[in-house]
């Protein structure tokens, strides 16, 4: 499942993060790229150690606890600490390749096996050409340029790619989720479900018996299929 994910961030969050990025120190993005992602890669990455992707993060992982969307689409048990990156001037693009099956933490903090994928853009289409996020899945080819604040998140076995950037520059945060959840199918079928169920609440109320009914379908599936 592939899913746009509107205004994780709004406007005052987006100038705090972009006051950070204006400050920090980039560094080759390849220092956290598996071995194939690496070959393909060339673009600027956001020290990990540094103090403004500390805030970075902070912000952004506020953001994704607010948003209702996220958690509906991306039933997360753990989230790897968001990244940012840069693709302007020489380093402009990264090639086709599949992210590696699990992430790694800094310093022994553990590992988070990928199920998804996530990619929140920092910067308005309008300041950069080019770099756009291609996803190549089941649901076909799909080209991701969102607005800034924006999230998509997709499956972490597609084969992806950011095309080059030709004018301007491309900031976004990317980041990975262990689900409850492992399948994606299963996750989609759990989504289609709560969204429709939201659907129904605001139309005929938390008390009716079919919304009642189908509120423990959901919840029964979760509990055949979680994964704690």
């Amino acid at each position: 499942m592939l899913l746009h994910i509107p205004r994780i961030l709004g406007a005052q969050e987006l100038s705090q993060a972009r006051r950070l990025l204006q400050r920090a120190a980039w560094v080759d993005g390849r220092s956290t790229s598996g071995e194939q992602a690496a070959l393909a890669k060339n673009n600027e990455q956001l020290a990990e150690a540094s103090e403004e992707n500390r805030a970075l993060q902070q912000l952004v992982l506020a953001g994704l606890e607010r948003s209702p969307e996220f958690f509906a689409a991306t039933l997360p048990k753990q989230i790897s600490p968001p990244l940012a990156n840069r693709y302007s001037g020489a380093h402009n693009t990264f090639g086709n390749h599949v992210d590696s099956a699990v992430r790694f933490l800094r310093n022994g903090a553990g590992r988070v096996r990928t199920d998804i994928s996530c990619t929140l853009f920092l910067s308005s289409p309008e300041d950069y050409e080019g770099g756009e996020l291609v996803v190549e899945d089941t649901f076909g080819k799909q080209r991701v340029k969102l607005a800034a604040g924006d999230a998509v998140v997709y499956p972490g076995t597609s084969v992806h790619r950011v095309e080059p950037v030709t004018r301007g520059a491309r900031l976004a945060c990317f980041f990975w989720v262990q689900s409850m959840v492992r399948s994606d199918e299963q996750r989609r079928l759990l989504y289609d479900m709560d969204l429709h169920l939201r659907q129904l609440r605001t139309r005929i109320g938390d008390e009716d018996p079919a919304v009642i009914g189908l509120t423990a379908t959901y919840h029964n599936l979760l509990r055949q299929w979680i994964d704690l």
